[in-house]
This record gives structure tokens, sequence and C-alpha cells, in this order.
């Protein structure tokens, strides 16, 4: 298994590796994004292989003290993830965040305005001053449909300005390529870095639940051998519930958001759950938005 670049449409680079998918974009001088993109590719190679290396140290819980991390992307994820100490949280909630995050320093250069490293969904920005980039949010993935035609119906939007403390965007939910120990379709957060983002998204969408009979969960050994969650009981399935147990189910979340901005972890955070959303301002309120292409399996996409 070897890492593969390949050019999309748009001037967009698209990099793999096992199960690392990005899609790459820059605007700007063209000397400095085809320097950047070619950076960004050769450090993208080994990026892999050092968080294999470190994979057990990765998936143990986040203690008082760090591990002995040797490289920066797996530090970035310790650091991230940190302050959520003494709850359960290992390193890899943080890990496609703090990936997109380490790529996205190699357009941080002269001559590029504006740049976003998607990595599924986890999303970093670099933006110039007086530039911005527009987010389109698609809540729900069991209702995508990978065979439709024409640009996505969008549940939201919100636009990142050079002059936010926002640099990040992450996506979690029970419906996602990572596990859940909660209910959301999705919890979208906005904080300083992807790395931050990535793994406050984790820790609103676990709590983002409700004691229900209905709701399968089965311990994430079982869905996974070497998942970094050990037994913990893991969401598989959340059949529609009663109006009122998702209400309690995003009222948790909420908490849970509004706790981690007082703690200034988070920006701003859009939590939906069967139809029903809660929103920590500054982020709009969901309206069915102008079509965006989708581009990552959270549907967000600068544009």
């Amino acid at each position: 298994m070897t890492a593969q670049r390949s050019a999309l449409d748009g001037g967009r680079w698209h990099l793999s590796h096992g199960p690392i998918d990005i899609v790459a974009q820059a605007e700007g001088d063209a000397a400095a994004v085809a320097a950047a993109h070619d950076a960004a590719w050769q450090r993208f190679r080994g990026v892999l292989d050092e968080l294999v290396a470190e994979l057990p140290a990765l998936r143990r819980p986040v203690g008082d003290a760090p591990p002995a991390l040797h490289g920066p992307v797996a530090q970035r994820m310790w650091r991230a993830c940190a302050p959520f100490r003494p709850a359960y949280i290992t390193p890899m909630a943080a890990v496609a965040g703090a990936v997109a995050q380490e790529l996205i320093g190699f357009y941080q250069r002269p001559g590029i305005e504006r740049a976003w490293i998607n990595n599924g969904g986890d999303i970093a920005l670099h933006l110039a001053e007086g530039r911005s980039a527009r987010v389109g949010l698609f809540a729900d993935l069991g209702r995508f449909d990978p065979g439709a035609r024409g640009p996505l119906a969008l549940d939201g939007k919100f636009e990142i300005t050079h002059a936010m403390p926002v640099r990040g965007v992450a996506t979690s939910g029970w419906r996602g390529r990572s596990f859940s120990l909660g209910i959301a379709d999705s919890v979208t957060v906005l904080a300083a870095t992807a790395a931050e983002a990535d793994a406050a998204a984790t820790m609103i969408a676990n709590a983002v639940d409700t004691d229900d009979d209905a709701i399968e969960r089965r311990p994430a050994s079982q869905c996974k051998d070497d998942s970094d969650l050990g037994d913990l009981p893991v969401t598989v399935d959340v059949p529609s519930l009663a109006p009122a147990r998702v209400g309690q189910a995003l009222d948790a979340g909420m908490a849970r958001a509004r706790a981690l901005r007082r703690a200034g972890l988070v920006w701003a955070v859009a939590l939906s759950c069967q139809g029903q959303w809660r929103l920590l301002e500054p982020v709009c309120p969901p309206a069915r938005a102008a079509a965006l292409p989708a581009d990552g399996e959270s549907g967000l996409m600068p544009v």
C-alpha cells in the first residue's frame, strides 16, 4: 500500500493512503500554489507510516501526562484531546483533523490567498487577510444518495472569514466512518484548529444521547477488533424516536457544547438529530440553502 495522488477538476488534488482520503485546493499565485501542493504531497507520503508506528500509544486513553509521542501529528492529536480529561477519549478522536492541520501548514506562505484540506469531511483552512470560505452543511448521511444527479441540497451554510478565530471545521455522528457513543446524525464544530474541532465534535456527539431500548448498541471491540474504544458500547442503529426523546438527547449535547465554549474549546456548534436542531451561535440557523457541490463524507465544503 503506497500513497497515491491524482489531479481533480478545479485545480484540486486527491491524496489517499490507506484510511486517509484528502482533497486539497488552494488559490493564489500559480507558482506558490504549485509549490505548496508539492510540499504537502511530499509530507503526506510519510504521515500514515508515522501514525502506524505510534498506534499503541494513540489508542490509549488520554491521561494526565503525555506519552512519549514522537511525530508532530501524533503530538497534535494528544494536545487536542487533553482538555477533555478525565472523560474517556483517546488521541484517535482527533486524527483526521490533525492530519488536515499538518498539511494546511504548507499553504501558509506568501502568494496563497486561501486553501483548504478536506480529510473525509474534517477541514483545515488557510485564509489570507480579507479572504473567506463558505461552508455548506449536510446533516444526515442516512438520506445521502450517491447515485443522485445534480447538486446536493444542503441543510445550512455559513461563512468563515479571516477575522474569525476559526481555522478548523469537523463533523461527528453515529452514521459517520468513526464510532459514536451518542445518537446525533451530525454535530458540526467550528474551532481554532482542525484537530481541536475534530476532538470537540467527537465529545459533543457522544453527549447527544438518551435512554431508549430501541437504540441498538454493541461493544466497539465487536464492531472493529482494533477499536480504540475497547468494549465501550457504540451506537449501531437508531430507529425513529419520539420527538421528546430526540429533544432530550440534543439538550444534553447542547449542554456539553456550551461547557466547551465557556472553556474556549469551540467557537460555534450545530447539532442535528432526526430533523431537530440545536445551534450554538454564531452558526446561522439551518435553512434549505442554495445547493453547493458536495465534497467529502460529511458534506462540508468551502466554496
